[in-house]
């Protein structure tokens, strides 16, 4: 016969691992697998299916990317390719005779419009600020990472979600952590790095 205590520690095993989903581009692909790891027998970690893009790609795809599941923590981001310039109708990135992905206003009025969709979950929402975009980048300017970010930073605060500052993280490492000078993504340690702070915020929000 089982007794009281071996049901209860059994009932603990048992009980599923909470859900966590991480929205974002190509940024947060190359820190989610050590978010996994990191979390890993804490929280179940799913991103995205391919890489978010811009905010009108997370406008079209949202309802997809929540799906039925019932997530504990949403850890999000748009910015990167909502601030780059790219030849009409073409492929690649070319800030001189590009137009921009998505307006500033723009850009401000879809983030609101994901923001308070991902409020109607009963998951924790938290926001990640857009990391830098180095000097050279061809399809980027420096100074647009900044703004876009505090049109991001005015959203969240009008809707109460947390900011997880990843541009203020790594912003004096850039020149160190990235893959080449230009470009916006990151070696394997700057991945950890982000990594670790964004593990920071999904376990303060999964105890809270």
């Amino acid at each position: 016969m089982v007794c009281a205590a071996a049901l209860a520690i059994l009932g603990m095993q048992a009980k599923p691992l909470p859900k966590v989903l991480i929205i974002g581009d190509s940024i947060s692909i190359g820190y989610t697998p050590f978010v996994k790891e990191k979390l890993k027998g804490e929280a179940i970690v799913i991103h995205n299916p391919g890489n978010g893009g811009p905010t009108t790609k997370g406008l079209a795809n949202i309802e997809a990317w929540i799906g039925d599941d019932d997530w504990a923590v949403i850890h999000f981001n748009f910015g990167l390719h909502d601030l780059a310039y790219r030849p009409e109708g073409k492929g690649g990135l070319d800030k001189k005779r590009g137009f921009v992905s998505t307006k500033l206003h723009d850009y401000e009025a879809n983030l609101d419009t994901l923001s308070k969709r991902l409020l109607r979950t009963d998951a924790k929402i938290i926001f990640a600020l857009t990391t830098p975009v180095p000097p050279g980048e061809p399809g980027r300017y420096v100074e647009d990472a900044v703004r876009y970010n505090h049109t991001a930073t005015k959203v969240m605060k009008k809707n109460k979600i947390p900011i997880n500052d990843l541009h203020k993280l790594i912003l004096p490492k850039m020149s160190n952590l990235a893959t080449r000078p230009g470009n916006v993504h990151f070696k394997s340690e700057g991945s950890e790095l982000l990594a670790d702070q964004v593990v920071k915020y999904i376990r303060e929000a999964l105890k809270s």
